[in-house]
């Protein structure tokens, strides 16, 4: 791993947090968050400001997300909106901190400037002692404020002002006028620089979590599912009609194209089909070179495609199929039949442009894991696991890869990739059988969405 972290792969966009001030501050949050408090005189923080090598120090990674269901924060900085989420255990956590930090910028600047602010994301469930437990968790509520109650003193005051101008005999009150007067001394004037924190409250539909395994919940669409990384027999009885797992290609193929999420890569408005199936090969070779111990050069085209040859028929069946789909982008020769149960289906496609986008890119990345680009920049945590037990001369491919090709232009190479940010519609569903499809089959109404899958319920 510190090959990826001196590339900034790893813990890269932290937060340094270097100034004993700032480290006082800190401290502070972090004692009446968890009781604990840290003696380096340094650390970087992420948007929620959990440090690595505070984890290291108190032995404990989850100081700020003991429940895993909770996260608490601490922020020093509105710069840490544009940092990463670390050992996140729900998709949702860094959009609703980063989100949170936008719309609060304002406010945020000015407590900061003076104390840490510290919080936690709340939902109504506090434990996850069964998979069942995370269908309850409907809406985050983001509750903050410095250590000193700046912000529920200033409320406080707020209101306090309100009573001496409604009330008739205001003026005349004493013991108002004092204790406005003493909380004015914290807060400072807060009818020209109000402290209330806005945007506090935030739904919470479709998501990934970390917790049992890995699942995968949609159900903020037309045909909801479940989605299991394990076995979905392990999961028990869940509150949703449809539970599938990894396995299960054939469903989960009907469920992203009846619920309108994908688009196939080759019919996607403005991105360069040609370039991106090659990189995908590309890196199916360097995975089939690997664990054969083969040479790969410095990794360039040329030496991949002398890789490629040297392995020939050994090369997996996820490189074939794009291959045959990649003749027919450059050269129009026959349409390639890739439906659902071929190795290279999920590989190609991509998620539409919608509110979910960033999770069903997710998904995908956990089907077609050999796309290591698409694995890095849609789900880090996954590309971390498995990049501890690739052999080393992956490693170094895809590091040095990242590196050179993703790293100097990020916005640009997820737009070449998945295409502008949400907010436009993009037409055209992908069809099981692989070929693109006009309209939506109306076997639909008659048998579900997923057909006999029904009868396989338990």
């Amino acid at each position: 791993m510190k090959r990826l972290i001196e590339k900034g792969l790893m813990f890269g966009n932290l937060v340094p947090v270097e100034s004993p001030a700032l480290v006082e501050r800190y401290n502070r949050a972090l004692k009446a968050l968890s009781g604990k408090e840290t003696r380096l005189a340094d650390f970087h923080i992420d948007i929620s400001g959990y440090s690595p090598e505070v984890g290291d120090e108190l032995g404990d990674h989850l100081y700020l997300n003991a429940n895993g269901c909770n996260r608490q924060f601490i922020l020093l900085t509105t710069d840490q909106k544009t940092a990463p989420l670390l050992n996140a255990k729900f998709s949702t956590s860094r959009g609703i901190l980063a989100r949170f930090i936008a719309e609060n910028e304002a406010q945020l600047f000015t407590l900061t400037a003076r104390d840490a602010v510290a919080g936690e994301l709340e939902n109504t469930v506090y434990d996850l002692e069964s998979p069942a437990r995370l269908f309850d968790i409907r809406r985050i509520t983001v509750t903050a404020d410095t250590t000193g109650n700046h912000v529920a003193e200033g409320q406080k005051l707020a209101g306090l002002i309100d009573r001496f101008r409604s009330e008739e005999d205001g003026w005349w009150d004493d013991v108002l006028i004092a204790e406005m007067i003493g909380l004015a001394d914290k807060t400072g004037d807060v009818t020209r620089n109000p402290v209330a924190l806005k945007s506090t409250t935030f739904d919470q539909g479709n998501f990934w979590t970390a917790h049992f395994g890995g699942l995968y919940i949609f159900r903020d669409v037309e045909h909801p599912a479940a989605i299991a990384v394990g076995r979905k027999e392990a999961l028990g009885a869940l509150p949703i009609k449809y539970v599938f797992d990894l396995e299960d290609r054939n469903q989960i193929a009907k469920f992203l194209e009846i619920n309108d999420l994908v688009e196939p890569i080759v019919n996607a408005r403005g991105a360069d089909a040609a370039a991106i199936l090659r990189q995908k090969m590309d890196f199916i070779v360097v995975a089939a070179a690997a664990s054969l111990r083969l040479e790969i050069g410095h990794g360039a085209r040329r030496d991949l495609r002398q890789a490629a040859s040297a392995i020939g028929a050994r090369l997996p069946e996820e490189f074939h199929g794009l291959a045959a789909l990649l003749r027919w982008v450059e050269t129009g020769g026959p349409w390639p039949r890739i439906t659902s149960a071929h190795p290279a289906y999920f590989y190609t496609l991509r998620a539409k442009a919608h509110a979910d986008r960033d999770l069903v890119n997710m998904l995908l990345s956990e089907l077609s894991p050999l796309d290591v680009r698409q694995l890095f920049i849609c789900h880090k945590e996954l590309f971390y696991d498995l990049y501890r037990s690739w052999p080393e001369a992956k490693k170094a491919y895809v590091a040095d890869y990242l590196e050179r090709e993703y790293q100097i232009d990020k916005a640009g190479a997820r737009e070449a990739l998945f295409g502008p940010e949400p907010g436009m519609h993009e037409p055209g569903p992908w069809s099981r059988s692989g070929a693109p499809e006009s309209r939506k089959p109306d076997i639909l109404d008659i048998v579900g969405p997923w057909g006999a899958v029904r009868k396989e319920r338990r």
